[in-house]
């Protein structure tokens, strides 16, 4: 049998991801475009962090002193290198999630959150933690919940059980998780390939089954094969989460606020007949098969009137985080569609606008596109959406940039030497934003070159030929460092980055 931790996989490492929801900077501005009034994040709490990458950017890129915990010591090893690495004002512990909740040197928090290991835990750890949010969530503090949800993942359940048990059957021995896994994705394929009923009646499955052939066999480790796997509906979350007093709030997910883009006109006009939040959310996870949702959650929420959110939506702050910010083609053509919204001629205002990348707030975007007719609301969705394609990002206090500065310096040149023996980072941190932006180990080693005194991109491509494994010739890696030094370069600066 696998060495577990109350059924949790533990003997193998979690993959090096990201997770912008917890970042507080970008929590605001989603929950103030949903109307809710925007706590101040002093104290912040994240709940199984993995290897620690988002907990330590954010604590790093901020002025929030940040908790955790991870029972893999080999996880809180390295997110303690990383806290080392940058300074950062963090607390990180390897207990279990009871161990932790019954800490006594905990304060209570203004945002505690988990991404994905709600849905890979026994009931009795999705207590622990519940009391713990009850006990711990400041009134007018946020939750944050990622978690594997129905409909959508129901079709695929009979797979998933297949493999575990593939995996923890007794002839399996002593052989490592990895080749485990192999086998039983073989085995699988093999049964789908007999045309079974099943895959007949859910002929969908074999294309969600080819992605995972490919998956990283650490991610599928942690997400198919623990003890534990529940996918929950919207309502099933929200009766657990009633002992812990709090509301739901809106989506983490910025695609979520524009019903345009996933959403009919006629599915839309339904969803407006439903007075019940709870209610609402189920029909909506129906319509769209959800498979997995991101939600905030708020502890004695209050709704902002109209004029206070109006100005609160004024002062808020975005910045480009790509050089050049357009919209998909795909995601115009739904907007045309859809005929709804502010229209591609406030998105092509806004986008035009911000591509200078300097930061504005959405005042001074109100007053730079008014002569086209262009209102403060319409701003404001246009901007939720951009933000959605990871286009423009919420942008912070100037003051907190400048006092987060030396800590992001610290955590991306940490990083940036880590490119030299791998790619598990691909994010560094911005004072800016508060957050992680994505930068490649190909990159990474062309700022590493630039850092080394290195001024042209020809140079740093040849530097990072020397590191790289084979792949990229000679000539690729000179155009992708030109690119990089016209386009990327710019932006990362903007952004504080470098």
């Amino acid at each position: 049998m696998v060495d577990r931790t109350d059924g949790y996989v533990t003997d193998i490492d979690y993959t090096y991801g990201y997770y912008p929801e917890f970042n507080p900077v970008r929590m605001r501005l989603a929950l103030l475009n949903a109307g809710f009034a925007i706590p101040e994040v002093s104290t912040a709490c994240e709940l199984g962090f993995g290897q620690g990458l988002s907990i330590n950017i954010h604590a790093a890129a901020s002025g929030t002193h940040w908790y955790g915990t991870d029972f893999n010591a080999a996880h809180a090893s390295f997110a303690r290198q990383l806290a080392a690495a940058s300074g950062a004002d963090i607390d990180l512990y390897d207990d279990t999630f009871e161990a932790f909740a019954g800490r006594a040197d905990l304060p209570p928090f203004d945002l505690i959150g988990l991404h994905g290991v709600w849905s890979w835990i026994s009931d009795r750890n999705r207590t622990v933690i519940v009391d713990f949010i009850r006990r711990k969530l400041k009134p007018g503090g946020v939750l944050y919940v990622g978690y594997n949800t129905l409909p959508g993942r129901a079709a695929f359940a009979p797979v998933r059980h297949l493999l575990a048990e593939h995996v923890n059957r007794g002839e399996a021995g002593s052989r490592g998780i990895v080749e485990r896994i192999d086998d039983a994705i073989a085995f699988s394929d093999r049964l789908l390939a007999t045309k079974p009923d099943y895959a007949r009646d859910n002929p969908a499955i074999l294309d969600r089954f080819e992605v995972l052939k490919k998956s990283d066999r650490h991610y599928l480790a942690h997400e198919y094969f623990n003890r534990d796997w529940v996918p929950m509906h919207f309502a099933t979350m929200g009766r657990w989460l009633e002992p812990a007093m709090v509301s739901y709030a809106c989506s983490a997910d910025f695609a979520d606020h524009i019903d345009a883009l996933k959403l009919t006109e006629a599915q839309r006009d339904l969803l407006a007949e439903i007075g019940d939040p709870v209610f609402r959310q189920t029909a909506r996870d129906f319509i769209l098969s959800q498979t997995f949702r991101q939600d905030y959650w708020i502890r004695d929420a209050r709704t902002l009137s109209e004029p206070e959110r109006t100005e609160a939506l004024r002062r808020a702050r975005v910045i480009a985080t790509t050089d050049r910010p357009e919209l998909p083609f795909k995601l115009r053509a739904a907007l045309a569609l859809n005929k709804a919204g502010p229209g591609m001629a406030a998105y092509d205002a806004i986008l035009e606008l911000l591509a200078d990348r300097k930061t504005r707030t959405l005042g001074e975007i109100e007053q730079a596109v008014r002569h086209k007719g262009i209102s403060l609301t319409q701003v404001a969705e246009a901007v939720t959406l951009i933000a959605s394609c990871n286009h423009i990002a919420a942008a912070q206090d100037e003051t907190v940039t400048a006092r987060a500065r030396a800590r992001t310096d610290k955590f991306n040149a940490h990083a940036i030497q880590s490119a030299h023996v791998g790619d598990d980072i691909d994010q560094l941190a911005s004072p800016v934003t508060g957050g992680g932006i994505h930068v490649v180990r190909s990159q990474q080693l062309f700022l590493s070159a630039l850092r080394r005194g290195y001024r042209e991109p020809e140079e740093w491509a040849r530097e990072a030929a020397r590191i790289l494994p084979a792949g990229p010739d000679a000539a690729d890696l000179r155009e992708q460092a030109c690119a990089f030094a016209a386009d990327t370069l710019p932006t990362l600066r903007a952004l504080q980055v470098v």
